[in-house]
């Protein structure tokens, strides 16, 4: 595909690429990684699981039998039929085996031409056009409003918004994205939650959707006539062309919702960072791996490798190719080099923690990582904890996460973990199981671990259980809460 520098205005970018064919294609070799967290590793096919193009595949099989076997080969009358089909077996295996190399090496170069498509949106850097959005009335300096996005299914499409930007008479203020999960939308509360603190936030609705429920309805939320593609299920719809897939126009409209909030004259655009929670999550994951300007990311719940898991994630995306080659998180996490935060739960069923786990060792950049007992699953729940507030200040305040871990192993039974950070601890605490499977559902319990300070670092120690699978420890610094990386200790999670 062509390199050259695209457009970054949307309606340009869309018209930019309207010709490319690759966008269209439907993938067939599957993908699986290697299990290694070093950056540096490579995806290897895992063979195939759906029937190749019978088109090019057939052509390219005849050129292939013509070619070599016919000019390479003598054959007897009683070795061949009037098909090509019934030609001797050891001949058509040998074919074949050539016609499955050459698909692949086909596919491999569908992939990497949508994999760059997937990367262009990050060439999305100029500021939407924006309107103040009809019908919603503002609450104090935070507004409603529409903006431009990418084209789909050839029509223009606008997304709706909170936005709010806080008076700070002394200067700029460091802003935020926020991006909701399932079952949620734009939330003016979230955007004032993060103004109260000083930042300026712009909440979006990435299903085309406002935060108005339906005429006589309690529940869902209210489509404008000008919105993008709803999500279907779990990349449920990877068959469609890629600039028509939901995940396609979320990642645009976070990344222009960035461009916008950047081009705020009371925003610091070298300190705006982006909050996702479950599928908000996923998304954050995929975004930090193509938009570099972000200066700290709070990927919450979601994550990515999630085609191993052994949950509906991995039931729907285990065959799923597309998701393998283009859209798994984790297939650019290595390009993430800002600080990251992972919020979330032991007992969460969606995102199994070793998925979580293989994500952030992943990504290139600094990481803390935050797991809660019985936090829940939810924008409440995640909202209401204080440490992506705190993580975000440290950013954009000092440059660096308040808290870092720096070491973390056991020895037998003998756990420690080492902590680097800016504030005093009080206590630590052990969290741990001796279940196997889904790591959301084991039975994990807590136990006081033992806290030192020694030369300007944190050490934590405990005594694992017998039988522990996997295990982390949590550091207190008042109602905060850091954790140290997941540890397994036998064979991996699902």
């Amino acid at each position: 595909m062509d390199d050259a520098p695209a457009p970054s205005n949307p309606k340009v970018f869309v018209s930019s690429i309207a010709n490319s064919t690759a966008a269209s294609r439907t993938p067939m070799m599957a993908l699986s990684h290697s299990g290694n967290s070093d950056p540096g590793t490579a995806y290897e096919p895992r063979g195939f699981s759906h029937p190749v193009n019978t088109g090019w595949t057939a052509r390219a099989g005849f050129i292939i039998f013509k070619t070599h076997v016919l000019r390479n080969h003598s054959f007897n009358p009683q070795e061949i039929s009037s098909s090509f089909g019934r030609i001797q077996s050891k001949y058509l295996s040998w074919c074949a085996g050539i016609i499955l190399a050459a698909a692949g090496l086909c596919r491999a170069d569908d992939f990497s031409a949508q994999r760059q498509l997937v990367e262009n949106l990050a060439r999305l850097t100029e500021a939407p056009a924006m309107r103040e959005a009809d019908g919603f009335p503002a609450a104090g300096e935070i507004k409603a409003i529409y903006f431009d996005a990418l084209e789909w299914k050839g029509k223009p499409t606008k997304v709706f918004a909170w936005l709010g930007v806080p008076k700070n008479p002394s200067g700029k203020v460091p802003g935020i994205v926020l991006v909701h999960g399932g079952g949620g939308t734009a939330f003016l509360s979230w955007v004032q939650e993060w103004n109260d603190r000083g930042f300026a936030a712009i909440a979006i609705a990435v299903e085309g959707q406002t935060s108005n429920h339906p005429e006589g309805a309690s529940k869902g939320w209210k489509r404008h006539e000008s919105g993008g593609p709803g999500r279907v299920g779990i990349y449920g719809d990877s068959k469609e062309p890629l600039r028509d897939q939901w995940m396609y126009h979320a990642v645009a409209d976070t990344v222009l919702s960035h461009s916008l909030l950047r081009s705020l004259p009371g925003v610091d655009p070298e300190k705006i960072g982006i909050m996702g929670i479950s599928w908000g999550g996923v998304i954050t994951s995929t975004v930090i791996g193509i938009d570099s300007r972000f200066a700290f990311a709070i990927p919450t719940y979601g994550c990515g490798d999630l085609s191993m898991a052994g949950n509906q994630y991995g039931r729907a995306l285990g065959d799923n190719l597309l998701y393998q080659q283009v859209w798994d998180p984790i297939l650019r996490l290595d390009r993430a080099k800002l600080p990251v935060l992972w919020l979330s739960w032991p007992q969460d069923k969606h995102f199994p923690l070793n998925h979580q786990a293989a994500s952030y060792r992943r990504a290139s950049g600094p990481h803390m990582v935050t797991l809660i007992p019985n936090m829940g699953h939810g924008h409440g729940p995640a909202r209401k904890r204080p440490e992506s507030y705190a993580f975000a200040q440290s950013i954009v305040t000092d440059g660096t996460p308040w808290c870092r871990q720096t070491e973390a192993g056991a020895d037998g039974n003998a756990a420690r973990v080492v902590f680097s950070l800016s504030k005093p601890l009080d206590r630590a605490t052990l969290v741990s199981t001796t279940g196997s499977g889904i790591t959301g559902s084991r039975t994990w319990l807590e136990s006081p671990a033992k806290l030192e300070e020694k030369g300007g670092r944190w050490h934590a120690t405990a005594t694992l259980s017998e039988g522990t699978t996997a295990w982390f420890i949590n550091v207190h610094s008042g109602a905060l809460v850091s954790s140290s990386d997941f540890q397994e200790t036998s064979a991996p999670s699902q």
